[in-house]
């Protein structure tokens, strides 16, 4: 069993937490036992932050105090605001720009000589990099937009100020609720590639703005936080090619093209965070009176629905119904994975803190393959 190549390390167990838990069979998705439908409806994206970092729900007393000191720390340093004006000038992607930006952060955290194997310290920071992230992608798209950054409001939500921030006004009370549930749903998600590479950078005692960092890194790939930009790119060449999107779709697979928003690497049936993101376009595509990408991805789901994918485990995950949701907000194509990142940065400042609780070095081992007994040749003879 110890020489078992499991490549992927998939079904590899390597650490126990008591912060989020997956039944791909069921389709289940909870967060410290409560089930993730539960706390998308009736918890805001700050109670689950919370709830993630001390372990319990807050009284109104203490998200009242938590919501407060978050909102306090939403101003970004004017030489990080010059950082990002250059990164936009420059042409970089978004989640380049904001790897550079919030590695940067960490120049002007006060708790960054701390010791980092203080719990307390590393909370502190996880809060300054969770309230400064949305300011950073704002002033990003805005700059690049030749906009001007708009000052973060601290009597907003943590959701509603980003899109006030994004776009200069207040969200309706709809726009407000739907991304804050969007939060929510992607605040964590057991050790999926990015939350595992922020734990394995944690486990060698290396400060939070080095691990969020990391864990920026690894979703930026487009195995694993790119799928909703693709679903959205497909939905826009489906709305492009004047066809029906079944006939788009049967055409696509007839060319051996995957559709992307199916498939997941732990879920067997539909993910429960897109049946809450379905009924929200709804919500949202009936408020706005363009029921266009809700149209699109019900057609398209009932269809693949049809031809037997979910018996074979192939089913509508989050990303299928995000992009839509994030289109319908007004959020540009690109900046769908920072937003990931936005949200999924609460699990990475979980995981790292209760990994370190119990540190141990993450290393594995490679099975080695390459040669034996090779003949050293000294430079001038070979």
């Amino acid at each position: 069993m110890a020489d078992e190549l499991k490549r992927g390390l998939e079904g590899v167990l390597v650490a126990e937490s008591d912060l989020s838990y997956v039944d791909g069979e069921v389709g289940k998705l909870v967060y410290r036992g409560y089930d993730i439908e539960d706390l998308a409806r009736g918890a805001s994206y700050e109670e689950v932050l919370y709830l993630l970092w001390h372990g319990s729900l807050p009284t109104e007393a203490e998200l009242d105090a938590f919501a407060a000191d978050l909102a306090a720390e939403r101003e970004v340093d004017d030489d990080v605001v010059e950082t990002v004006h250059a990164l936009a000038d420059a042409g970089e992607r978004p989640m380049a720009a904001l790897r550079t930006a919030t590695s940067m952060l960490s120049a002007y955290d006060p708790d960054d000589d701390e010791s980092g194997d203080d719990g307390e310290s590393a909370l502190r920071q996880g809060r300054r990099i969770t309230a400064k992230i949305p300011t950073i992608l704002a002033a990003f798209e805005r700059v690049r937009q030749g906009e001007e950054p708009v000052a973060p409001d601290p009597d907003l939500s943590h959701a509603g100020n980003f899109l006030y921030m994004l776009t200069g006004t207040e969200p309706d009370a709809v726009s407000e609720e739907t991304f804050d549930m969007a939060l929510t749903l992607h605040a964590d998600h057991g050790l999926n590639a990015s939350t595992f590479t922020a734990m394995v950078i944690g486990s060698t005692m290396a400060d939070v703005y080095s691990g969020v960092t990391g864990g920026i890194g690894a979703l930026s790939g487009p195995l694993h936080g790119g799928a909703n930009q693709d679903v959205m790119e497909v939905l826009h060449e489906v709305d492009a090619s004047s066809k029906d999107p079944v006939q788009w779709v049967k055409d696509a697979r007839d060319e051996g093209r995957r559709i992307p928003g199916f498939g997941h690497r732990v879920y067997k049936v539909k993910d429960p965070r897109a049946k809450i993101l379905e009924e929200k376009l709804r919500d949202l595509s009936e408020s706005s009176g363009d029921t266009k990408w809700l149209d699109y991805t019900t057609a398209i789901e009932k269809y693949l629905t049809d031809q037997g994918l979910i018996e074979k485990g192939i089913a509508p995950n989050v990303d299928f119904y995000s992009g839509s949701v994030y289109d319908s907000l007004g959020i540009p194509v690109d900046m769908y994975t920072p937003i990931f990142a936005m949200s999924r940065v609460g699990g990475w400042i979980a995981h790292v803190a209760e990994y370190q609780e119990d540190n141990r070095l993450i290393r594995p081992r490679a099975r080695y393959t390459g040669p034996e007994d090779a003949e050293f040749v000294p430079l001038d003879e070979r």
